[in-house]
């Protein structure tokens, strides 16, 4: 791997200097029922905190990613180009083949310590999963959710994983003092489709209970509706199953968002479509034949859709998240209470 060689003064560490140091790499296989089959790649990082390329149809600019690869084998997910760059296999390796950044929540402290930090909002999950299987493992989110509650930084989650519900109580101080959002993925709830589309996840309605468990606890979590997969999760009884139990969830929020093919991903999906939809794959080929989107025609018929749909259910105004400060306890005993704040992780 194109990292492993690194040093100080190499030609490859003028590119990956901001992501590993030159004796970083670590490699450790774990043969338990847990993690049979994966590979972490232990490394200490060099900085944690990223900077969103300009390019990005990203609203934020920061974000910070503990990991690289997902064991939850999303066969859609985009960030798979990714492990290209460190020379793994973008298809099963990027699911077995985990980067750790085991330094992370020191080396964040860091940064925001720094006179050059701003403050600024940083979001996470919006690469790979911060609550992934690993994160059990390695326990990596609480030492960066109390820096970011140290530093009394904006910061907003977004996951597939349950984990998080192991760090609602530290969410809940982080809240207290700053601005916090917290999303949770559901495309669709079809127990089918999920088993074969995200067999590493929990299932939909478990993380709608994680939406349900946040809102009882006074911190109102929205739900990106994604993706939603062309042919697959997108007819009108299944738009309308998906946004009526993100609704008895206590969403805040529902955003829907189209399967997008990047380059890296793209492959992979559609390797997986041939093996299960083979008579999906010409549709598919038309339907993104201009790129990695689907047609802005079809992009906002969902989109109207699940907006019709979201009020119909009561669910308010459709935004990616709710950010809410929550006011200290006390001196008076009162429950919390603060208006959201508009916050996209899209």
């Amino acid at each position: 791997m194109r990292w492993e060689n690194l040093t100080s003064d190499s030609e490859h560490s003028r590119a990956d200097a901001a992501l590993f140091g030159a004796d970083a790499v670590t490699t450790r296989t774990f043969d338990t029922p847990e993690f049979r089959g994966i590979t972490f790649h232990e490394i200490r990082a060099r900085s944690i905190i990223n900077r969103v390329p300009a390019v990005s149809r990203m609203s934020f600019q920061w974000t910070v990613n503990p990991y690289r690869g997902c064991s939850h084998a999303c066969v859609y997910c985009f960030a798979r180009k990714t492990h290209s760059y460190l020379d793994l296999d973008t298809g099963l390796g990027f699911d077995s083949q985990i980067v750790v950044k085991i330094n992370a929540p020191e080396l964040l402290r860091r940064q925001l310590g720094s006179r050059r930090w701003q403050g600024e909002h940083i979001a996470m999950g919006t690469n790979v999963d911060c609550y992934q299987r690993a994160e059990g493992r390695y326990r990596l989110m609480p030492g960066i959710i109390a820096a970011l509650r140290d530093h009394a930084n904006p910061f907003s989650i977004l996951t597939k994983g349950t984990l998080i519900l192991r760090d609602l109580e530290l969410i809940k101080q982080a809240a207290r003092v700053t601005d916090v959002g917290i999303s949770v993925s559901v495309g669709f709830t079809e127990q089918e489709l999920w088993r074969t589309v995200e067999p590493g996840t929990p299932a939909p309605e478990r993380r709608l209970e994680v939406v349900r468990t946040f809102g009882d606890h006074g911190i109102g979590c929205g739900v990106l509706m994604a993706p939603v997969i062309p042919f697959l999760s997108d007819s009108p009884a299944q738009l309308r199953a998906t946004v009526r139990a993100i609704a008895a969830s206590g969403a805040t929020s529902v955003t829907p968002l189209v399967l997008h093919l990047r380059p890296g991903a793209r492959e992979w999906f559609m390797a997986w479509l041939g093996q299960h939809h083979p008579h999906l794959v010409a549709r598919y080929e038309r339907l993104y034949a201009a790129g990695s989107y689907a047609p802005k025609w079809y992009q906002r018929r969902i989109t109207r859709q699940v907006h019709e749909l979201a009020e119909e259910y009561g669910i308010g105004p459709t935004r990616a998240g709710t950010s809410r400060r929550i006011s200290p306890p006390e001196p008076a005993p009162e429950p919390p209470v603060a208006g959201p704040t508009q916050l996209s992780l899209l």
